[in-house]
């Protein structure tokens, strides 16, 4: 299992909840288990607001459940599911060390409203960063129904999990497309408008590969409302749960983002939106032009190596820029004199001398400016929505089109089916207390590595590789050494 001080890092990077990281850490685990067992991998299929962050979109929301379409309605039986997930904890622990006693699951078989048996699962676990006892554990809740129509055919994909023990082939999950999956929130914003879901569907419709699949999302959404014997969703649906909508907001996502947009940035595009759904010959869109560049031969950077200096700094810029709101700047000047900034954030791109450019319209004057990103001291997400003037090149496209067998052949590495038993991960060897671990920060301005005896992240000034001084008060941490 990972360090305990692995999550609290990552949590203090991503300005969140220790317990909401450590979830998502476990989140990984439990479904690199489904995949791997035998009777449930073939014919379960991943969906809902988890797997949009696990397998579709980078820098979202952190989710808590699993939801299932289970294309075999025998799995839903609470004997069989007890024996299925005792067999996955037992693998689970065994390759991460995770403990989720089989003692404490439960599994809730009902009648749906559609008069079809449906199951709430609940699983409790210890983390790495678990305090409690045995008989007040975290739990993962699973949402299982056989009573979906799976309209276009699942697919194998990757499952982000960023964390320091994931397996050398990856993890994959069986998930719904691309297309489904969007349809789907879309429906399920019908049916019940809550938060998550408004705040699913938005940024749905705000990626840039979404302007392609208007079409398809609108066939599939509309096999999966005449499948339920509900209208086609519409605005008009939406308007009397507006005020029930707004008043969770905050509580329903607020512990799941660095910084929650405000409520009415996500409700008012949805005219916008149902637009775009309700006549998809119009898509795509047009797109807003991209912000001038100041260089000759500037190229657009979307993916941030984790090894940059300023990973976490750019990440919360990339967040707050998906999420369109504004970011406050620390910055040091060439001179040396620090100013601060509230910025619209756009574009990063690099320079031919190799230098990273953080681009954004300054406020409230309106004015283009770029900023070296090693002279960045520090970034904070507002709360302070922007509607958008030049394209957002922040975003990573995800995958679309792919089936399975495409995703195989691309750079997205898929792991091979594990049919039989998994072989036992060897578990790292005891280090006598004398020699001890150490622990590897990176400053977060300059990039110079120090090792150190405790998990200290603090940093006292000090020269940089070049030989000159360096103010970076904060280290990020790298690894730890045995």
């Amino acid at each position: 299992m990972i360090p305990k001080n692995e999550i609290i890092e990552v949590a203090t990077q991503a300005s969140l909840q220790t317990h909401v990281i450590e979830k998502d850490y476990v989140l990984g685990w439990l479904l690199a288990g489904i995949d791997q067992h035998p009777a449930i991998h073939d014919t379960w299929v991943f969906k809902g607001g988890t797997c949009l962050k696990k397998c579709y979109f980078e820098t979202y929301r952190f989710s808590e459940d699993l939801d299932f379409t289970l294309r075999d309605p025998s799995h839903i039986n609470a004997e069989f599911l007890q024996a299925t997930f005792t067999e996955i904890s037992e693998w689970i622990y065994e390759q991460s060390g995770i403990e989720i006693p089989p003692d404490r699951m439960k599994f809730e078989v009902y009648t749906n409203p559609r008069g079809v048996n449906s199951c709430q699962g609940r699983v409790y676990y210890k983390g790495p960063a678990t305090f409690s006892g045995k008989h007040s554990m975290p739990r993962i809740k699973l949402d299982l129904s056989a009573d979906e129509i799976v309209v276009e055919e699942p697919v194998t994909i990757p499952v982000r999990h960023h964390y320091s023990d994931c397996p050398g082939d990856g993890i994959s999950i069986q998930s719904y497309s691309y297309a489904e999956v969007f349809a789907e929130k879309i429906r399920a914003l019908k049916e019940r408008t809550r938060p998550r879901d408004l705040y699913d569907v938005i940024n749905f419709y705000r990626r840039p590969e979404s302007r392609e699949v208007a079409g398809d999302v609108k066939s599939v959404l509309t096999k999966k409302c005449e499948f339920k014997s509900i209208t086609f969703p519409s605005l008009a649906d939406l308007n009397e749960h507006k005020d029930v909508c707004a008043g969770g907001w905050e509580e329903q996502l607020s512990h799941q983002l660095q910084a929650l947009p405000p409520f009415d940035s996500y409700w008012n595009e949805l005219p916008s939106f149902f637009t775009w759904l309700d006549h998809p010959e119009t898509a795509p869109a047009a797109q807003l032009a991209a912000i001038p560049a100041k260089y000759e031969g500037e190229t657009t950077t979307i993916a941030i190596d984790a090894g940059n200096p300023n990973f976490s700094t750019l990440e919360r810029v990339r967040f707050a820029a998906m999420n369109r709101l504004c970011v406050e700047l620390d910055y040091r000047k060439e001179s040396g004199q620090r100013s601060t900034y509230v910025i619209e954030p756009y574009s990063l791109r690099t320079t031919r001398e190799g230098n990273m450019l953080l681009y954004g319209v300054k406020l409230p004057t309106g004015e283009i400016r770029c900023f070296r990103t090693d002279r960045i001291i520090s970034a904070t997400v507002s709360r302070q929505a922007f509607a958008p003037r030049y394209s957002i090149d922040f975003i990573p496209e995800g995958p679309v089109r792919l089936s399975a067998r495409q995703l195989t052949s691309t750079s997205l590495t898929v792991p091979q089916r594990r049919l039989s038993a998994p072989s036992v991960r060897t578990r790292p060897t005891r280090v006598s207390s004398k020699s001890g671990p150490k622990y590897v920060f990176r400053c977060s301005v300059c990039g110079k590595q120090f090792t150190r005896s405790t998990h200290d992240s603090r940093l006292k000034q000090h020269k940089n590789k070049q030989g000159y001084r360096c103010y970076g008060t904060t280290g990020i941490y790298v690894k730890t050494r045995y």
